[in-house]
């Protein structure tokens, strides 16, 4: 850990992936029967109301009629009981969260575990006792997602598409089709009459388009962050003045942006297109710094990539940002060779240690350390004053780090040849 960060705490990236590494842990676990136990605490409950609560449910599991049951639930809340014990008045900022029960091993087995998560990355908002065959991790998972909700809408004459913007992903929702005849008139009528029938079709259909983007977004509307409206002029112009939406929704609208497609892949360009009316948002934020890897990959030199690379330049202290794809779930094996060399390799987390020979010396090397290959890079990255970025795969250059780069790639300071 670097000075720095022993001085302020770990940085925010690392407490959210250590989060959402435990999270995931807890993800995995099955008990038998309702028996593993999850409490969520506020950062203003007192211990001493907590520790009546647990003392109350224990009593209470005396009445389940599984023998095995009762003992398992007995003892998760005894364990919680004796974790809250190091505890004074009220617990860590934003609260905490509480963790306790007999997961299954296979055979018939189990094993007690508790884990207690303090100050998550926001605040618990109320006293919550769970018990069930599962932890409860949804309200944690929900703090760890992608901030920022953007309405998203795209129309012109014939179709029409609306969905969500969701920190970084987009989320197609709905979809309608119109019955606005073309511009030739036909079959005889007064070009004054087919006009003014088109007209009102074209009406019909922007209302259709507004109601289906009501139902999607006012329920959400103390929540989003803004609307972003995209197709042909003069459509998108028509249905922005025609006030068509519910007026709190129409104050959110942030730009009208010109988008060639309006089926589901127009929702991604009308994003791409606002880029500035997103500057803040996640999404953006990931794409600038693919967009400027990539241009100093192929058009300069301040770009590395690939665990070895990457970990050679980080040791150099040449990394300004070094970038992980939020899917990556790797090992960092650490090996030794008998002329006394070392080496590290990155591995599934799933796959057992391979055979490795030494790059130095050729020599056959065993396996003497292995760790999560995130955690290892920004010990690394901590301690040179290098910034780490997580980078979502939602969008293609985004895909391509975890596909083509193996999750593993950074912008350098200056250049270094490696």
């Amino acid at each position: 850990m670097s000075k720095q960060e022993q001085e302020d705490g770990p940085s925010e990236d690392r407490k959210k992936y250590e989060f959402r590494k435990v999270i995931e842990e807890l993800q995995e676990y099955e008990g038998s029967g309702t028996q593993l136990v999850t409490i969520y605490v506020p950062e203003d409950k007192q211990i001493s109301s907590v520790v009546a609560h647990v003392t109350q449910e224990h009593s209470e599991a005396s009445n389940i009629k599984s023998k095995q049951t009762r003992t398992n639930v007995q003892d998760a809340l005894k364990s919680i009981k004796d974790r809250l014990r190091y505890y004074e008045t009220y617990p860590p900022e934003n609260g905490m969260v509480l963790f306790s029960g007999a997961v299954d091993t296979g055979g018939g087995r189990s094993d007690m575990i508790t884990r207690v998560l303090e100050s998550p990355p926001e605040p618990v908002e109320s006293f919550r006792y769970h018990c069930d065959s599962e932890f409860l991790t949804e309200p944690l998972e929900n703090m760890l997602a992608d901030k920022g909700l953007y309405g998203l809408i795209v129309l012109d004459r014939r179709e029409a598409n609306v969905g969500w913007l969701k920190g970084k992903r987009v989320v197609p929702v709905k979809s309608a089709s119109s019955l606005v005849p073309g511009k030739q008139r036909k079959g005889g009528q007064s070009a004054q009459r087919f006009a003014r029938l088109r007209l009102e079709a074209i009406d019909n259909f922007y209302q259709e388009v507004a109601e289906m983007a009501n139902e999607l977004f006012v329920p959400k509307r103390h929540e989003i962050d803004g609307i972003l409206v995209g197709g042909p002029s003069p459509t998108k112009e028509e249905f922005e003045d025609g006030d068509y939406l519910h007026h709190e929704l129409q104050e959110e609208i942030l730009g009208l942006f010109d988008v060639a497609y309006t089926d589901e892949s127009g929702l991604y360009d009308l994003v791409d297109n606002a880029e500035d009316a997103l500057a803040d948002a996640e999404i953006m934020k990931d794409k600038a710094e693919m967009e400027e890897f990539f241009e100093n990959l192929y058009d300069g030199d301040l770009a590395t990539y690939g665990f070895a690379q990457t970990r050679q330049n980080l040791n150099m202290g040449s990394v300004d940002r070094l970038l992980i794809s939020e899917d990556l779930r790797s090992d960092v094996v650490t090996f030794e060779c008998p002329n006394g060399h070392t080496d590290y390799e990155m591995v599934d987390s799933s796959d057992d240690t391979p055979d490795h020979a030494c790059s130095e010396c050729g020599e056959s090397a065993e396996e003497t350390d292995r760790e999560d290959a995130i955690e290892h890079l920004m010990t690394l990255a901590e301690q040179r004053g290098t910034e780490t970025k997580f980078i979502s795969t939602d969008f293609e250059k985004g895909e391509q780090l975890y596909d083509a780069f193996g999750g593993v790639a950074g912008i350098l300071r200056y250049s270094t040849g490696v």
